[in-house]
């Protein structure tokens, strides 16, 4: 009996509780969501921030914040900084995400910023102090990108950028990738400053944020091996995927699900 009342008591709390327009919900609120972190993707040379474009809609179709800033291509100190004052105006834990260069771009940027929580790095450079891309692009042999592969073209006094050759673009940069695609992209690639590929790199973020490292196997610019090699060193957690060096066009879900990984 004594039971019985109990549920009956209980029944009407709740019915007088709707009655004088209080939820019942109110005496348990749920606990709201976390906010999602911000995504931050960072293209490399010969690309552009569309390169991100499928990635970033699932993403954005899951309620990530995304952000796809154009990285300069014009040395690695002022890269770094243009993205370090980008990620300054942010709120909240941010998870960078960097293909090929945009690696020794984020690796320098997110050093002494707390709010970075994550680094993903897709088929991208990660070096240490001191590393430059061309001594980690010829660290392990298969790299297709060399000066052969190259046009230069200068654009200043002794300032020179880099294309990828048009015979070559698909070949080495994106295999996987149907040439009527690639032929867009070679025609829309934004050059590196030549210069980029002897400049040192500074204290690296990798050293005290937590990375995720995609390798592409098949890539042609920076060998599977030496991918490995610097996933291993920053103690990334790691995905390995058979893509050529552009994994997040060609395996854009595979991407997107490490970036989540790391978001959560």
């Amino acid at each position: 009996m004594t039971t019985r009342r109990a549920v009956l008591a209980g029944s009407a709390a709740v019915v007088t509780g709707a009655l004088l327009g209080t939820p019942a919900a109110q005496a348990h609120p749920r606990p709201e969501a976390e906010p999602k972190p911000t995504v931050v993707l960072v293209h490399g040379a010969f690309a552009d921030a569309s390169g991100w474009n499928d990635v970033a809609a699932r993403l954005i179709r899951e309620g990530y914040p995304v952000i796809a800033p154009a990285n300069p291509l014009r040395s690695v100190a002022t890269d770094s900084a243009y993205l370090a004052g980008i990620l300054a105006t942010l709120s909240g834990p941010i998870v960078l995400a960097a293909h090929s260069y945009g690696g020794i771009v984020v690796t320098n940027a997110a050093t002494g910023n707390p709010n970075v929580k994550a680094l993903v790095y897709v088929a991208a450079f990660a070096p240490d102090e001191g590393e430059t891309l061309l001594g980690l692009q010829t660290k392990y042999p298969g790299s297709k990108l060399n000066e052969a592969a190259l046009d230069f073209r200068p654009y200043g006094e002794n300032l020179v950028d880099g294309y990828i050759k048009k015979e070559v673009f698909r070949g080495v940069f994106a295999g996987d990738v149907p040439k009527a695609t690639t032929d867009l992209m070679w025609a829309g690639q934004r050059p590196a400053d030549a210069r980029t590929l002897g400049e040192p790199s500074g204290a690296p973020a990798w050293k005290t944020v937590p990375s995720y490292y995609l390798v592409a196997r098949d890539d042609q610019v920076l060998p599977a091996a030496a991918q490995r090699f610097m996933a291993r060193r920053a103690g990334s957690q790691v995905r390995e995927v058979g893509a050529s060096h552009v994994a997040m066009i060609s395996q854009p879900a595979v991407t997107a699900d490490l970036i989540k990984r790391a978001a959560r």
